[in-house]
């Protein structure tokens, strides 16, 4: 039965199932033939001349037809809950002498749902929704607590936890099968993918390539087809992809068992593998790439991309791969090499993902100032000559000095980090560095390292071996010309001076312990401070009671393998013209202890120490200032330098990217995570990124006036947590800025303003007209 309601009619009236008595001449009989499609999820209505009455059918054509105001379609079983319709309306030409005839009128109706549970036959109010053509529309039966999001944006959750009676094209969810929300992220966000569900959706069985030695056999594009059509299936339930997983891990062992992955690797491990699968060239021809110099770069580009697309056609290549050009510069002889290479995806660095933040305590041997933290930012990626660079400006280091950084471990000199080319990779955040400030002399000077002990006092009573214990952070120092012990004395004294106590703390200390007071009442300040600084201005050739008192409150150890010697003021240092350095440990006397400020010795902050209660202010950062960072021209790793054909040797290139040809779904990768030898991070600045006019136009360098270089966002993945874990999930535009969020098999509308946040890591666009 087919009801038509003119521009006279009241919407009023469209909210009863009933037909008033005063509308019957509105109703009439239609014999229509209904075929359901699985493999593209659409109704074809056909309405034929030969099964109707010429009145009827002419009627039929006019209501149908796009010039309709309103067009409903009812189902009394309650077994129908949507018809969605299409653009396309194929109208017959209709001649009163053809009705023996078998003239029809074909109607397509995609996303043709039933109810799954057919205990429940409650009737719904029938809600209207406008179809994308002029002003017709399409009415439809549904369970009032699970509205489409063709209708209406509700808090129910149309998958998982929410009712299951209806199932809605596009809005199953995918089981959890533990620790897979990265593999159900990235899935989600590939099945919603227009060209690549009508792919699949499709005869895409004929395009597979199981000769390839590169692909899966055919494997693993035929599970991910098979997964795409059961989400895209009328009365889907959440899918548990279990087929899918396994053919992953058969053919990719990193993503086997149950273990958390980063989704962006597992999305570029499917998007090649199923471009290999689904190659339509069976026999990659054998192309020789020609010299580029001298001819012009449009030739250049072309050439290579017909080069690649000889050797590479897929559905893949086709909607996901763009081309950018790769300039690299020789700094010596200026040599510059271009070439033209593909892309499946942008990884765009984040600015913090590009520096790192560290501090170094930076100590003087000049004898006059403190040590003192400098915080400093250096490239990730950098050397530790990027690193003193770095320090040098922030502590104004002199033209006759240098720095020497070493790791502090447990009160000791751990390593020199002397190496230029070392990278900073390998520092950990949870280190202590320093940076000692040495004249630039000769090499041939001892380096001289000073390691401070005091002797620990036992607990209860009986006699023990003293027990000396590390403290404080080592002292360094060159010294010209050493020949004997008080040269080693004396430097270690100037080194102390910055630590000395102010002198009425001295006083204090001496008035608060009698045990230690060897002062007489009557005796001056200057008497009491006097011992001190004779220790510090006195010179190697100071008399004999000078030497009592050094020898009282110090006592200087050589180190070395066999054991450790004293060192007296006058003896000779055992040292050759091969000697480097010379470890020499101190050991401190109570009275020595409380007359320096050891507290400023011992005090050494960490590279770097996250704050894990302050609340830390949200970094913000558009999502073209990221592109221009991926830009910029930047030089070559020393551990990836590129060889140079005119100087023959490889030598530290600079280069520069620039995007040449854009795809018709551009993938962007936020580069949030770092991964080293020792260490992990991740960064929660939040991008702004733009949802509906994505513009490349002043990013690209090859203007094609035929193609846009516009774009909008239609999903997204995220990432919610830290490195240790975390979970993904996806948003995804169903059409007209309605979103969802694909949370494993939970599914719920959200409103557009969640789109963006800190967690955002993959972004999915698809090019649009110009704006």
């Amino acid at each position: 039965m087919v009801r038509h309601n003119d521009s006279k009619t009241s919407e009023e009236d469209d909210r009863y199932h009933c037909v008033a008595e005063g509308q019957s001449q509105e109703v009439f009989p239609l014999q229509i033939r209904l075929s359901f499609s699985p493999g593209t999820n659409s109704l074809l209505v056909k309405i034929s001349l030969k099964d109707n009455a010429v009145d009827f059918y002419r009627r039929a054509c006019s209501i149908f037809n796009s010039q309709s105001e309103l067009l409903q379609i009812w189902d009394f079983s309650g077994q129908t809950s949507q018809f969605v319709m299409n653009e396309i309306i194929n109208l017959p030409k209709f001649s009163p002498g053809k009705q023996g005839k078998e003239v029809l009128l074909e109607l397509h109706v995609h996303g043709f749902f039933v109810f799954t549970n057919k205990t429940d036959e409650r009737l719904a109010e029938p809600m209207k929704t406008e179809n994308s053509f002029g002003k017709s529309r399409v009415r439809m039966n549904m369970n009032s607590d699970n509205l489409s999001s063709q209708l209406m944006l509700t808090n129910t959750s149309l998958s998982g936890s929410g009712y299951r009676g209806i199932g809605v094209l596009g809005f199953a969810g995918l089981q959890n099968l533990g620790n897979t929300c990265f593999m159900n992220s990235a899935v989600q966000c590939l099945v919603h993918t227009t060209q690549l569900v009508d792919y699949c959706l499709g005869d895409y069985e004929k395009d597979i390539n199981h000769e390839n030695p590169l692909g899966m056999h055919g494997e693993l594009s035929l599970a991910f087809g098979e997964l795409l059509r059961k989400l895209w299936a009328p009365g889907a339930m959440p899918v548990a992809p279990r087929m899918f997983k396994f053919k992953l891990a058969k053919f990719a062992p990193q993503f086997d068992g149950y273990n958390q992955h980063d989704s962006q690797e597992f999305l570029a491990f499917l998007l090649d593998g199923l471009h290999e699968d689904l190659n339509r060239v069976k026999c990659k021809p054998y192309i020789e790439a020609k010299d580029a110099e001298g001819r012009p770069d449009e030739e250049v580009a072309d050439e290579h991309w017909l080069n690649h697309l000889a050797r590479n056609a897929s559905i893949i290549v086709d909607i996901f791969q763009g081309q950018y050009r790769s300039t690299l510069v020789c700094p010596v002889c200026k040599k510059v090499s271009v070439t033209f290479d593909p892309f499946m995806y942008l990884t765009l660095p984040l600015p913090s993902t590009t520096m790192r933040t560290m501090t170094l305590t930076v100590f003087s041997t000049d004898g006059i100032m403190l040590p003192m933290p400098f915080t400093i930012t250096v490239p990730k990626g950098g050397r530790l000559k990027d690193l003193i660079d770095s320090l040098s400006l922030a502590c104004s280091l002199k033209d006759d000095e240098t720095l020497l950084v070493a790791e502090i471990y447990k009160n000791q000199i751990f390593r020199l980090l002397d190496g230029p080319s070392d990278s900073v990779a390998l520092i950990r955040d949870d280190d202590k560095l320093v940076a000692y400030r040495l004249p630039k002399v000769s090499e041939t000077c001892p380096l001289v390292v000073f390691s401070h002990q005091q002797l620990e006092r036992p607990y209860g009573f009986g006699a023990m071996a003293p027990n000396w214990k590390l403290f404080g952070v080592p002292l360094i120092a060159r010294i010209e010309n050493l020949s004997s012990g008080s040269e080693i004395h004396y430097q270690f004294l100037k080194l102390l001076r910055p630590f000395l106590m102010p002198v009425e703390d001295v006083v204090n200390d001496y008035d608060g312990d009698e045990t230690r007071n060897t002062v007489n009442e009557n005796s001056k300040v200057e008497g009491i401070v006097s011992p001190l600084v004779s220790y510090c201005d006195a010179g190697p050739d100071s008399g004999e009671e000078n030497d009592v008192h050094l020898n009282a409150d110090f006592k200087f150890y050589l180190v070395d393998k066999p054991g450790s010697s004293e060192i007296k003021m006058n003896d000779p240092v055992p040292i050759s013209s091969l000697t480097k350095n010379l470890d020499v440990t101190v050991h401190w006397s109570d009275k020595m202890i409380e007359k320096y400020d050891t507290c400023l010795l011992s005090s050494l902050p960490e590279v770097f120490k996250p704050q894990l209660f302050a609340k830390r202010h949200e970094e913000s950062i558009s999502l073209y200032k990221c592109l221009e960072g991926f830009l910029q021209e930047e030089p070559l790793g020393l551990d990836d330098m590129w060889y140079c054909p005119r100087c023959k040797k490889h030598q530290q290139a600079i280069k520069k990217l620039d995007l040449w040809r854009l795809p018709e779904i551009l993938v962007i990768h936020l580069k949030r995570f770092s991964y080293s030898r020792f260490f992990k991070n991740k960064l929660e600045t939040y991008v702004d990124f733009p949802i509906h006019d994505l513009n490349l136009s002043n990013y690209i360098s090859h203007i094609d006036n035929q193609l846009s270089n516009c774009y909008q966002l239609y999903a997204v993945t995220n990432h919610y947590g830290g490195m240790g874990g975390g979970h993904y999930t996806a948003f995804i535009d169903h059409g007209h800025g309605r979103w969802y969020e694909f949370d494993d098999d939970r599914v719920f509308p959200i409103s557009e303003d969640r789109i963006k946040s800190s967690a955002a890591y993959v972004l999915f666009y698809r090019r649009v007209r110009e704006m």
